[in-house]
Order: structure tokens, then C-alpha cells, then sequence
């Protein structure tokens, strides 16, 4: 019987299609800003303020710097493979398919506990309204944002997107009604104010790494850099300028909601409250009982719609990224069942959203956001370490960044470090969740690429090479400091000889 090839591997590509090249500055300016601010800044502030009181403020900008780096980083990988894009991908190809797996994994773990994170935050923005819920109201509560986020996506990515358009054109008025209000407060009450901001560092730095990874996740989704370049005019100026100027303004922007957020409140309320932009509007226009409901309304009222679209988008995104592991035969099979009626793949949309509904009831929202940025900076490390090995390749790309070598080096210094700021409780669980992925790569992925990874792991052959080069090291490295000894030995000969 004639063996039939490997579908996946001898699939005959599709014809190319030439993208105009229609996207400016202005629109992929856009398209940064407006996939980093969500719902995030509503919830990490009340962290910063907690962990360091008023000098969270620098670590905002901290947070910003680095993501500006590891966004130019995916900016350069998507120069080098415009046309697949993606962390998944940009390991593929730089160390082969397990090394792929696990970064896609990764990447799917974050996306998935940042799922989990929404359901939470929902919940306690809610209770500015409905103060009473006792705990089996807000798992209810969870419940239902969870049977609503499904339902939006099993219908359709057409209905999760217009849902999701709604909502962020909704997200962004409450932030932009809460700053002008503040500023106006704060300029009204300057001895108040100024009394906020002292002391400016009331605890010391030891809290900064642990404040940097709470904060550093609300300047998630600087990935959409990889948009394929070939769609946008003058790619090689354009997507490095629009990176920077699109997080330097998404920075200010953070920096004066939180400037205002400390202004009109002590720092040390903020830290235990948990609807705390809310809870500043009241009181910045508590003089008029009237206004002061609005205001809450308002401000709560956008981070209930914030949160809720940033998890529909999130829902778009990690369901897609299950299906595409699925369909390349590296993740279970029913995450690619593709509905029949609906075109969507509804069981890998539910299973993803159920089990963050159960990891949102059992999980603290700090640990599920540290450990989400856990998995971000492996996907993160491995975006900017790929640039160095897909350079010794070959790979050509559309355009490279200013400064050689520096750029990536840093985004794999700045991704090690936020690794490195998680708690040894969040790693561990990352850790954990992290090798869970090799079971599943070891059933599910193509045979060939079992063979070839317990080839390069197990085989006697590799296992001697491994060997080889490390004595060879070994070797080399003492010869050296033969030489260099023999060659002080020399000098001071030759000296000797010299002064007789």
C-alpha cells in the first residue's frame, strides 16, 4: 500500500497576494495605543500604589521603556517573517518546533490567565455598586461574565468583533472624564494634593520588581507590532516611530491618570481599594451628591465595559492562537472542531473560557496576573533571543533596527529580568503549568518531530557530541591559561635577562 505524505508538511502554498501598502503613521500609531490601554489600568494602580506608594509613578515609565524595547523586537522578527508572525512562530524557525511549542504554549498559558484575571476584576468593580455581594454572589457573578463571553464568541468572531468594538469605543471616555475632573480638583486643592505625593517613596525599594510585573501587564498587547509590513507605507520608518510615539503616549497617558489617582486620594487608600478610580471620582465631586453619582457611574460604569472588552478581545485572540497549535497538529485536536453552522471552534472557546472561570474562582488576582506576565516574558525572551539566530541564518528582513545588536540584547535583558521579579510561589506555578505543555506535545505532535527532538535529547550519538564539546571547552579553556602563563614566564625571562 502507497504510504500518503504528510499533509501538513506537503501542502501546496497558496498563491501569493501583494497587500497594499496603505497603513501611515498615524494608523499603526493607532493600532498600538489603542491595543495596549484597556482595562488594565484600572486594576494595576491600586497595586503599584499598595507596593510603593506614589514612586509607582517612575515604575510606570520603567514599564513603559521596556515595552517600547520588546515591541521594536517583535517589529524586527515580523520584518524577518512578515508573513506568519507571532512568537509561535518566530521560534519555529529560529530553534525548530519544540522550541515553538513551547514558546506558543506559553503564550497560550498567559493569554489564558489573563482570561481568568477579567472575571475577577469585574466582580470587584461591581461591588462599588453592590457593596452587599456576599461570596457565592460574585462567583455567580463570575459565572455569568464567563456564559457571556462565550456566547458572544461561539456565535461568531463578527459579533465578538462589533461586540468588542462597542466596547472600546465605550472604554475610553470614563479615563478621559476622570483626568480632566482630577486635574481640575487637584489645581483646586493644591495643599492637598502636594501633601498626597509626601512622603514619595514611604517604602523603601524592595517592593520595585514585584510592582513592575503587576504594572508591567497593563502595557500588554504592544505585540500587535507584528503586523505584516508589507501593509504599511515606508515600513522600515514607519513601525519603529509608531511603536514609539504609540507607547510614549499610552505612558503619558497612564502617568496622568495615576498622577491624578494620587492626587485626589492618599496612597494608602488606594492600596486596599478595589474600585479605586471610581471611589476618586466620588470623592472629588462628593460636594454635590448628585454629581458625585454620576461621576461613579461613570468611572465604574467604563471600567465594567473596559474589563469586558478587554476580555472579549482576549477571547479572540487566545481561542484563535488554540486553534491554530490545534490545527498544525501540536495541541489537542478538539481546540480545531470548527462548528458546523457557525464557523467558530466552539469547544475550544468553551473549554478555554470554563477553565479560566474555575482558575478566577480559586486564584488571587495578583498571582494570576504575575504569573500571566510569567509566560508573557518567555514568549518575550524568546521573541528578542530569535533575532540573533534567525541573523545566522540568514533570514533577510524588510528593514532593520538602529543600533545592531543592542536592541534585542536589551529586550532579552528587560524580559530575564521580569522573570526574574515574579515570586518563587508564581514561578513555581509557572513552572509547573510550563511542563504540563511536554505531555501534550509528545501526543499530539507529528511523529517525525518526536524522533527528531528524542534524536537530539537521548541518541547515543548526541549524547557523545554533547560530551566532546564540553571536554573540548574544557581543554581550550586550560590551554589558554597555559599560554598565558607560559607567556608571563617569557616576559619576566626576558626581563631578567634584560637587567643582567
Amino acid at each position: 500500500m502507497t504510504e500518503k505524505p504528510d499533509q501538513r508538511t506537503e501542502m501546496t502554498p497558496m498563491p501569493r497576494v501583494e497587500l497594499k501598502s496603505e497603513l501611515t503613521l498615524f494608523d499603526v500609531t493607532n493600532l498600538v495605543i489603542g491595543a495596549i490601554i484597556g482595562a488594565d489600568i484600572y486594576v494595576a494602580s491600586a497595586f503599584g500604589a499598595g507596593l510603593l506608594g506614589p514612586f509607582s509613578l517612575v515604575v510606570w515609565v520603567v514599564a513603559g521603556i521596556m515595552a517600547i524595547v520588546i515591541a521594536l523586537c517583535f517589529a524586527q522578527c515580523a520584518a524577518m517573517l512578515p508573513k506568519v508572525g507571532g512568537p509561535y512562530a518566530y521560534a519555529h524557525a529560529a530553534w525548530g518546533p519544540f522550541a515553538g511549542f513551547i514558546v506558543g504554549w506559553s503564550l497560550w498559558l498567559a493569554e489564558w490567565l489573563s482570561l481568568a484575571v477579567f472575571p475577577v476584576a469585574f466582580t470587584q468593580y461591581l461591588m462599588f455598586f453592590l457593596p452587599g455581594l456576599n461570596m457565592a454572589s460574585q462567583i455567580l457573578v463570575k459565572v455569568l461574565f464567563v456564559v457571556f463571553l462565550i456566547a458572544t464568541n461561539v456565535v461568531g468572531a463578527k459579533a465578538a468583533g462589533r461586540t468588542n468594538d462597542v466596547l472600546t469605543l465605550i472604554k475610553l471616555a470614563p479615563l478621559v472624564f476622570f483626568a480632566a475632573v482630577g486635574v481640575l480638583y487637584m489645581f483646586s486643592n493644591m495643599a492637598m494634593t502636594a501633601a498626597n505625593f509626601s512622603p514619595f517613596l514611604p517604602y523603601g525599594f524592595g517592593s520595585f520588581g514585584e510592582a513592575l510585573v503587576l504594572i508591567f501587564w497593563a502595557y500588554a498587547g504592544f505585540e500587535i507590532s507584528t503586523i505584516p509590513a508589507e501593509e504599511i507605507k515606508d515600513p522600515s520608518r514607519t513601525i519603529p516611530r509608531a511603536i514609539v510615539i504609540g507607547i510614549s503616549i499610552v505612558t503619558v497617558f497612564y502617568l496622568i491618570t495615576n498622577i491624578v489617582l494620587f492626587g485626589i486620594r492618599p496612597y494608602s487608600l488606594l492600596a486596599g481599594d478595589n474600585a479605586p478610580l471610581a471611589t476618586a471620582t466620588n470623592t472629588v465631586l462628593s460636594s454635590i451628591p448628585t454629581l458625585a453619582l454620576i461621576g461613579g457611574l461613570i468611572v465604574g460604569g467604563g471600567a465594567l465595559f473596559s474589563v469586558a472588552g478587554s476580555d472579549e478581545s482576549g477571547m479572540i485572540g487566545t481561542s484563535r492562537l488554540g486553534y491554530a497549535l490545534a490545527a498544525d497538529g501540536l495541541f489537542p485536536r478538539v481546540f480545531a472542531k470548527i462548528h458546523p453552522r457557525l464557523k467558530t471552534p466552539y469547544l475550544g472557546i468553551i473549554i478555554q473560557a470554563v477553565t479560566a472561570l474555575v482558575a478566577a474562582i480559586v486564584g488571587n488576582l495578583g498571582t494570576l496576573i504575575a504569573t500571566s506576565v510569567f509566560f508573557m516574558a518567555i514568549a518575550y525572551v524568546a521573541t528578542s533571543a530569535s533575532i540573533f539566530s534567525l541573523r545566522k541564518k540568514g533570514v533577510k528582513a524588510q528593514f532593520h533596527l538602529i543600533g545592531g545588536w543592542l536592541i534585542p540584547t536589551l529586550g532579552v535583558i528587560f524580559s530575564l529580568y521580569l522573570i526574574m521579579q515574579c515570586t518563587l510561589p508564581q514561578i513555581a506555578l509557572g513552572l509547573i503549568l510550563l511542563s504540563l505543555g511536554i505531555p501534550i506535545y509528545i501526543k499530539y505532535s507529528p511523529k517525525k518531530e518526536i524522533a527528531e527532538l528524542k534524536q537530539a535529547l537521548l541518541s547515543r550519538e548526541s549524547i557523545l557530541d554533547r560530551t566532546y564539546s564540553q571536554e573540548e571547552r574544557f581543554l581550550a579553556h586550560a590551554l589558554r591559561h597555559i599560554k598565558r602563563f607560559y607567556r608571563r614566564i617569557s616576559g619576566k625571562k626576558q626581563t631578567w635577562n634584560k637587567a643582567n
